[in-house]
């Protein structure tokens, strides 16, 4: 088990693993043609690390500065610890990292919590893709 920074080849493999956490979970935001082009894009940003398993990709985090955009983990693989050790390797980069988490979400919220975030503030859902109520939360390294 490893931490990977994500090149264009894994592509249709992050999408998989994308499109098994968010469709049929709630309001899709994009079509697969625009999550597509979007992926690509952060991919050849250097924005995407992947944590792989028996030699694939079982989940990945999308970071831009210190926000995080997306943790996705493979409906199968979750909780075997691949976005602890993706958490886990931006918290090493960097000192503080923020996130929107959905207020619906309380599974995402309570890993979230468990690694040392906290909530910030909530919103209605004005800022983002789905119009959905969410939670910003954030982590800074402590002093020390």
């Amino acid at each position: 088990m490893s931490v990977a920074q994500a090149h264009i080849w894994h592509l249709p493999r992050l999408l998989g693993i994308l499109w098994a956490g968010t469709r049929g979970q709630g309001p899709v935001a994009r079509r697969r043609d625009e999550d597509a082009r979007a992926m690509a894009k952060v991919i050849l940003q250097g924005k995407v690390q992947l944590w792989r398993s028996e030699g694939r990709a079982r989940a990945f985090l999308v970071r831009d500065g210190v926000r995080i955009h997306a943790l996705y983990t493979s409906p199968d693989w979750r909780g075997q610890g691949g976005g602890a050790a993706l958490v886990g390797r931006a918290q090493d980069q960097i000192g503080r990292l923020e996130l929107y988490a959905a207020e619906h979400n309380s599974g995402a919220r309570q890993f979230y919590l468990r690694h040392g975030f906290r909530e910030v503030s909530r919103s209605h859902g004005a800022g983002n893709d789905e119009g959905i109520p969410d939670i910003l939360m954030a982590w800074e390294r402590p002093m020390g």
